[in-house]
């Protein structure tokens, strides 16, 4: 894995993918009427909500009839942030809100080193002209949600957030005097006036208390999981920690594993199965080859806590040579195993960008298996501005239900949503 073929040295040829699809039917698309760029997706009782970053909102889809979804609604939100991530249950919508980074910064400035510490002049927005923090909509009825509340944060805002009911959420915050995101531990016990009542971060990320900057790269809390109350977090180029949240106002970390360098990092996500002791981490693949190298599905066995061991990776797609083809080939997010969605601790579902939405058996957790695929068609409409990438499909994020239909959005297609029919 450290030496990459000499393929995937050279520039990409120009190809193109070709649809296709293992163990899946499509069942319905939509567009979002022209608001095709799409990120996290979220599904409760009969609707989707959508997170974009070109688009200025959330998108609210009508999936009640899932062979024609049908966008419905569009909640706005201040036109330099983005709102890309989002979590529902509960009868509630967390959305988080930040300033928009790709409209101001290049992908490699914002993927290869840390983005705290800037003031927003530094991106050509006067004075604190964006909105940065989570806001909280009461989707009690789904078709309609209704703003009751927003939690405005110092610095640059909340990137994703980490809520299945209950009274506490966890999120990635970039707060005013640290070097990038770190995890904040959110109080909802009244919804309409959330509050940050903890914080924990990767030594070295506090400039403003002293700390010196954390060596290499960009190491920031992407997101973390929690399961019994263990958060799973996922720091770009910092790796994996366990944190023990049982403790709200003081988190208590039991482990830290990093692999960057000698591997690229860019760790996104993590899908704890605390029942096998396993835990699945993707890096995000962010440059394409030839910039980078292969980004892996980690497995790590955490059957002892404090020492969590890498034991193997998940395998490359093998349909076609998306090497070969350009754009971003690695991971992106997994399916996370929500209260009420599919829950599996053999089968797990990723997005796989270029190589679209991927399906992996994990009964020998020392020998995952590919078990299925579907690749969406070319977008016939470009929304997302891909500085530097090659035009091929991008698939973002999924959310499967509890019958195994998979809601699978694309950063330029929109909504695709597939029926698992098995291996």
């Amino acid at each position: 894995m450290t030496n990459e073929p000499e393929r995937m040295k050279s520039d990409p040829i120009e190809a193109t993918i070709v649809p296709s699809s293992k163990g899946f039917d499509l069942v319905g698309h939509t567009d979002l009427g022209g608001r095709g760029h799409s990120d996290q997706v979220m599904v409760q009782n009969g609707y989707a909500y959508i997170g974009h970053s070109k688009t200025r909102g959330v998108s609210v889809v009508d999936v009640r009839d899932p062979r024609r979804p049908r966008a419905t609604t569009l909640l706005p939100h201040h036109p330099n942030s983005w709102a890309i991530h989002l979590q529902a249950h509960d009868g509630l919508l967390l959305v988080a809100e930040a300033l928009d980074f790709r409209a101001v910064m290049t992908d490699q400035e914002y993927y290869l080193r840390a983005v705290g510490g800037m003031k927003s002049e530094r991106f050509g927005v006067r004075g604190r002209d964006f909105s940065a923090g989570m806001r909280v909509y009461d989707i009690s009825h789904p078709g309609e949600p209704r703003e009751i509340g927003f939690m405005a944060t110092e610095g640059l805002g909340i990137h994703r957030i980490w809520w299945v009911g209950g009274r506490y959420a966890y999120a990635s915050a970039l707060l005013d005097g640290f070097t990038d995101y770190i995890l904040v531990i959110i109080d909802l016990v009244d919804p309409a006036r959330p509050l940050i009542v903890g914080r924990w971060w990767l030594p070295g990320m506090w400039v403003a208390g002293g700390e010196s900057n954390p060596p290499g790269g960009r190491v920031g809390l992407h997101h973390a999981v929690v399961e019994d109350d263990m958060a799973y977090g996922c720091w770009r180029d910092g790796g994996v920690t366990l944190i023990d949240v049982r403790d709200k106002s003081a988190p208590r970390l039991v482990a830290h594993r990093q692999w960057s360098p000698p591997f690229d990092g860019g760790t996104h996500s993590a899908l704890p199965l605390a029942d096998r002791g396993l835990l699945i981490v993707a890096d995000e693949a962010v440059r394409g080859y030839p910039h980078e190298q292969r980004k892996p599905i980690w497995v790590f066995d955490i059957r002892v806590p404090a020492n969590p061991v890498s034991i193997a990776t998940f395998p490359l797609p093998q349909d076609q040579d998306y090497a070969a083809i350009g754009g971003n080939f690695g991971p992106h997010n997994l399916h996370e195993n929500r209260p009420g969605s599919f829950r599996s601790s053999s089968t797990v579902f990723a997005t796989y960008q270029s190589a679209g939405l991927r399906v992996y058996d994990l009964t020998d957790p020392f020998q995952p298996r590919e078990t299925g695929w579907f690749v969406p068609p070319t977008p016939e409409r470009w929304m997302e501005p891909l500085r530097g990438r090659a035009k091929v499909l991008h698939s973002s994020d999924l959310f499967v239900d509890a019958a195994g239909l998979c809601y699978l959005t694309d950063y330029d297609a929109g909504l695709y949503i597939v029926q698992w029919t098995g291996a």
